[in-house]
């Protein structure tokens, strides 16, 4: 089969989004229809189930997506084989949220791109509390994620950076930031009985939030769970409630003059930031040099 062909399929795969699709490879929405409907004509079944408002992989749909992704990985390493052996060329498949885009992997990729420049990142972007279930189910080659409390035993974890969680309130007067500044002027505890919550829907800074509130004893009163740092801080500058966010997050929203960092006794560890991959991913000489050039980097000061 066409080697270009399987590549649209497993790009629609992935986004379940013609018109994603149709941005990311640069070719028209109707093009990548008509591919997707030629690899269906000839294994005689459909691949997707398509309608007005969604589109899913059928079974059928779900063990071609493991063929293409096979047969794309060999042929990218027939290429190199057969090609300058020196010279590392094929796709890696990324993973992060928009703020890690220039935040965190603006270097590494400056360096990527000098040291190989034959081959392409694939970038998608979403919620970085998806980064490490999009490792897992094999989606993409490698994520940026916090580090995960417990690691699972097929994923590889590189630390690259820390950065403090902080507990952020509104600028401007309003009734949240008035319920949170009536602290306990004698001792600096803060009541937080009653102060609406701006936290995270699901990821790695939920789990550690939400084991904060058992330590604490507090019964947080819940106002919006959310996907996206971004979001949380962004509701938080609306005066909605109080939120926890990664300082880079923070420094990145261009939101950072709306929202004050409160100091919070016993508060939050830092979040440690890295890579993380499959340990059998890092078996491809392309995602093991992505890897290492991802730690020189930061181990330079970056």
């Amino acid at each position: 089969m066409d080697i270009r062909a399987l590549s649209v399929f497993l790009s629609v795969a992935d986004t379940l989004n013609f018109s994603r699709s149709s941005e990311l490879l640069h070719i028209s929405v109707s093009a990548v229809s008509r591919t997707v409907q030629r690899l269906e004509d000839e294994l005689g079944q459909p691949l997707l189930e398509r309608d007005n408002r969604s589109v899913r992989l059928t079974g059928a749909g779900r063990e071609f997506r493991e063929y293409a992704r096979h047969s794309v990985a060999e042929w990218q390493q027939l290429r190199r084989k057969l090609g300058n052996e020196d010279e590392l060329a094929g796709e890696v498949s990324l993973y992060c949220s928009v703020t890690a885009t220039y935040s965190v992997l603006a270097p590494i990729l400056e360096a990527f791109r000098a040291s190989h420049p034959a081959v392409e990142i694939k970038m998608h972007t979403g919620d970085q509390a998806d980064g490490i279930d999009r490792i897992l189910q094999g989606r993409d080659d490698v994520a940026v994620s916090g580090r995960p409390s417990q690691m699972p035993r097929r994923m590889e974890f590189l630390p690259l950076l820390e950065s403090p969680l902080q507990f952020c309130i509104p600028a401007a007067e309003c009734a949240v930031r008035d319920m949170v500044l009536a602290a306990d002027k004698d001792n600096g505890e803060i009541d937080w009985s009653g102060i609406p919550f701006i936290v995270p829907e699901r990821g790695i800074t939920k789990e550690m939030l939400d084991a904060w509130f058992r330590e604490q004893g507090i019964r947080p009163r819940i106002y919006a769970q959310v996907a996206g740092h971004e979001a949380i801080v962004a509701m938080v500058s609306l005066g909605l409630g109080v939120g926890i966010a990664p300082q880079l997050v923070i420094e990145a929203s261009g939101m950072a003059s709306r929202i004050s960092q409160i100091s919070v006794p016993l508060g939050l560890p830092a979040l440690t930031v890295g890579l993380c991959s499959l340990g059998q991913r890092l078996a491809s000489p392309l995602v093991k040099s992505f890897w290492d050039v991802a730690g020189q980097t930061y181990s330079q000061g970056v």
